[in-house]
């Protein structure tokens, strides 16, 4: 059963009624630019064809009753009184921040709905399993409430839910990717400007994501460790943020920021070579160069390995067979936060049978573990189904 028939039918059999109201949200792969949206950097993901689905009916009062299908778990909340987190369950408090900030853009949002929420992203994997939340519980309160915000507002809020009230300090790519997605296309996004530019996936191409199910949880400490060095690093250049300084600017100065704080310097250098890897990936892909695409993404892997540190024992041989498997027709690398998840291959369509075996003949071999294959489809954003 697909997404767009499992929330309303949830939803019709925890509440006894059909819903009014469906919305979609996608989760997301990046291609290229990791860690750089906090850095009012440049970033390049599209939407997946996997998502979560929100289906909800208007309430004659102002509680909000919430039913997640994939965990049988309740949340109940009254939009009429202070949102606070609900510490025993987690998924919560995407719910609850997103409808506690839609409110301090509209405050007369008040309108209790009944509502089922079901997912097939799979969760920890890297693939924004939270933003497609965020995005499409916004997006079923904007339709609910007719309020006039957009899918960029909404994207920012879902943002804000989780810097502030789940307390993981992402930057805006996720929540912006899946508002934005477009069908069969790449968006290079500006993540200071919110300009958006889309790139064709290049004819023949194949987005392939790898999961190594080695879970990650980003609200540990080290993604928001990461930010706080990158953001010393800005200080020490004397610039906003990392976005400002140029890979020239930052080789003038390196050994002089390396004898301060090493692990500032990697990290900075990371980000400043990954910004010109993202504007070099635009470039490559409209001369439909997957050669010099893939040179791009093995690159960004290896600056996430040794400089930005954020890979794994497992995360690192899969991007191994692939790029074996691949050859120089296609790229893979590391693909979200960090610390496990998923890696993401790009190559002609012919080679995804034979990437998929070279991966099956050995990940599991070295690990006792299976990975999980993915082809994915380049998706629209969120939208009303």
């Amino acid at each position: 059963m697909n997404l767009q028939q499992k929330a309303p039918q949830a939803f019709e059999q925890q509440f006894g009624a059909k819903p009014e109201l469906s919305v979609y949200a996608p989760g997301r792969v990046n291609i290229i630019g990791e860690h750089t949206d906090y850095n009012d950097g440049f970033v390049m993901p599209c939407a997946i064809d996997y998502g979560t689905a929100v289906s909800g009916k208007v309430r004659s009062d102002s509680l909000f009753k919430v039913y997640a299908a994939d965990l049988d778990e309740w949340d109940e909340f009254d939009l009429k009184a202070p949102i606070e987190p609900n510490n025993s369950k987690k998924w919560t408090g995407y719910v609850r921040g997103v409808v506690k900030f839609i409110q301090e853009k509209c405050p007369q949002f008040t309108q209790g709905a009944d509502l089922a929420i079901s997912g097939n992203v799979p969760l920890g994997s890297g693939l924004s399993s939270s933003a497609a939340l965020e995005v499409s519980v916004g997006k079923f309160c904007q339709l609910l409430g007719d309020l006039p915000l957009s899918n960029v507002e909404l994207a920012l809020i879902g943002q804000k839910a989780e810097n502030k009230f789940v307390g993981c300090q992402c930057g805006n790519m996720d929540q912006l990717i899946s508002a934005l997605g477009q069908e069969d296309h790449l968006l290079m996004i500006d993540c200071r400007s919110l300009e958006t530019k889309p790139t064709p996936v290049p004819k023949g191409a194949a987005v392939m994501i790898i999961n190594s199910n080695v879970k990650h949880d980003l609200v540990t400490g080290e993604y928001n460790t990461r930010r706080q060095q990158c953001e010393k690093a800005a200080e020490f250049f004397g610039v906003k943020a990392l976005r400002d300084v140029s890979v020239e600017q930052f080789k003038a100065k390196e050994q002089e920021l390396e004898a301060l704080d090493k692990d500032v310097a990697k990290r900075a250098r990371h980000v400043v070579t990954e910004n010109q890897r993202v504007l070099d990936a635009v470039k490559a892909l409209k001369q439909g160069d997957l050669a010099a695409l893939g040179k791009l993404m093995g690159q960004s892997h290896d600056s996430m390995r040794d400089d930005f540190e954020i890979t794994v024992p497992e995360i690192d041989y899969l991007v191994e067979l692939a790029q074996e498997a691949i050859g120089t027709t296609g790229g893979a690398r590391m693909t979200g936060g960090g610390f496990g998840g998923c890696i993401v291959a790009l190559a002609p369509a012919d080679k995804v049978d034979s990437v998929r075996a070279y991966i099956a003949k050995h990940y599991k071999a070295r690990f006792g573990k299976a990975e999980t294959f993915y082809v994915c489809h380049a998706s629209q954003g969120v939208h009303q189904l």
